[in-house]
């Protein structure tokens, strides 16, 4: 494990098939609520490689307060293996695992680049959250700052991201830059 001030990477390595790397993908897999720690050490125990990156926060109660490891996608843990139909099986029979993320419930592989990264920026030892995702073209509304409330579009220009805002009756818009403002999913 790699552990930092605020965030600590819980990850383990199970026995890969010898010589299948280069056919071994990421797949992100959906747990049952609060099951995603179980979940990784069922499967580790399994043999299989997991990835469940978690974070360190404070949680405050009435009486007391403590450094508590929560997963920094609620939800999902991460499994490599080969895509056959008996490695799936394997991880969708233990206790907690819902489904494998995808469409159609068909398992999506993702990138060893997006795993890779993910791993980077939880040993930099820099404060991390997860952040709603948002797609080029969907619709946004800024929080904070002088335009807290305002609704538009965004849109990305030149790697620049910018809000559009129209007027549908006089078939017009105008277009803001929205660098530095939060903005969420509406």
């Amino acid at each position: 494990m790699t552990c930092g001030r605020e965030t600590r990477v819980c990850s383990s390595v199970g026995p890969g098939p010898a010589g299948a790397a280069e056919e071994m993908n990421w797949f992100a897999i959906q747990t049952r609520s609060r099951h995603e720690k179980v979940v990784a050490r069922e499967l580790q125990a399994q043999g299989v490689v997991t990835f469940l990156p978690v974070v360190t926060r404070l949680h405050r109660w009435s009486d007391r307060r403590k450094l508590v490891e929560l997963p920094l996608f609620p939800g999902y843990a991460f499994v490599r293996l080969l895509p056959s139909p008996e490695d799936r099986l394997r991880v969708l029979r233990t206790d907690g695992v819902v489904s494998f993320v995808g469409t159609n419930r068909q398992a999506t592989p993702i990138p060893d680049r997006q795993i890779d990264e993910v791993r980077v920026l939880l040993s930099a030892d820099v404060p991390i959250s997860s952040h709603p995702f948002l797609k080029v073209g969907q619709h946004v509304r800024v929080r904070g700052g002088s335009l807290d409330g305002l609704e538009g579009i965004l849109v990305s220009t030149n790697g620049n991201r910018n809000l559009v805002i129209s007027l549908a009756p006089i078939q017009r818009s105008i277009c803001i830059q929205v660098e530095g403002y939060q903005v969420e999913p509406v």
